[in-house]
């Protein structure tokens, strides 16, 4: 019992990551939808520093690459009011193919010095602890709901509001680089392509099953942890398919997705903001 809360945990951990950087984007009303390329990419960008400087200059790579990559993601659904959701899905589709094409050199290098499990597990916790204040007990996060709830009245009170996106946008980024870092560096010390296997896409129904309240994405991002991990511990104890178990956790993400009408989002979540008008 005390093993399978353990690995839920860590294995939860770079889904609440990841889920907490779309969640303070989305909080802003930017849609993030390219989490999964930017986690490949920062995973990728903390093994290669490590191998050469280290794991913790490594981990800061992780998290440097996932903010550039979230105000890359601004440039385009911010500056250039392009459409949001074919931003994030074209930078998804970036990252995991820059990511699987610059990592060939990578392939089945282990490691020499992982960073431990535990401190990222920690990390991601007080994080989820410290958006949650942020959000509701900061003049900051006034600020940032405000945007994503109303950004002509956000405007009209001196907020701006470019800013506060693209600012959400980069801490969000750290955040899901964060997620990658932790693949590489401590989950699963090495690089291999494809290492997320969709938990990008999970940390962004966990936004929506949690109702954008990041409290809420702790438990959920412990519950599929301790879904992946029954995937692996049942199989071929049971009379079921390995392949059912694979499945169960992305079944319940489009479960939630189609259940997804329910949940109450920021108002101008999708939408970009042009003063002009």
């Amino acid at each position: 019992m005390e093993e399978a809360l353990l690995r839920a945990v860590l294995f939860g951990t770079p889904i609440l990551l990841a889920s907490l950087g779309a969640l303070l984007s989305e909080r802003t009303g930017v849609v993030n939808l390219g989490v999964e390329g930017m986690m490949a990419l920062s995973a990728l960008a903390a093994f290669a520093v490590a191998q050469e400087a280290g794991p913790a200059l490594g981990a800061l790579a992780g998290v440097g690459v996932g903010v550039f990559l979230g105000l890359f993601l601004g440039v385009f659904a911010v500056s250039l009011r392009a459409n949001q959701f074919v931003a994030g899905l074209a930078l998804a589709a970036l990252g995991l193919g820059a990511s699987g094409l610059l990592g060939k050199r990578y392939e089945g290098v282990p490691l020499a010095h992982p960073l431990p499990e535990e401190g990222f597990a920690l990390l991601a916790l007080g994080l989820a602890l410290a958006l949650h204040y942020l959000l509701l007990g900061s003049r900051f996060g006034l600020y940032l709901r405000s945007v994503g709830e109303n950004p002509k009245a956000a405007d009209l009170f001196g907020v701006s509001v470019d800013g506060v996106r693209y600012l959400a946008l980069a801490l969000g980024g750290g955040m899901i680089g964060l997620a990658g870092a932790y693949l590489s560096l401590a989950y699963r010390p090495s690089w291999t392509d494809g290492m997320t296997s969709g938990l990008g896409w999970v940390a962004i129904a966990l936004v929506i099953l949690a109702g954008w309240q990041p409290l809420r994405a702790v438990l959920g991002a412990y519950f599929f942890g301790l879904l992946f991990f029954l995937q692996f511990r049942l199989q071929g104890s049971v009379p079921i398919p390995s392949e059912a178990f694979a499945a169960m956790p992305y079944l319940l993400v489009i479960l939630v997705l189609a259940l997804s009408g329910r949940a109450r989002a920021p108002k101008a979540l999708g939408q970009p903001f042009d003063r002009g008008r």
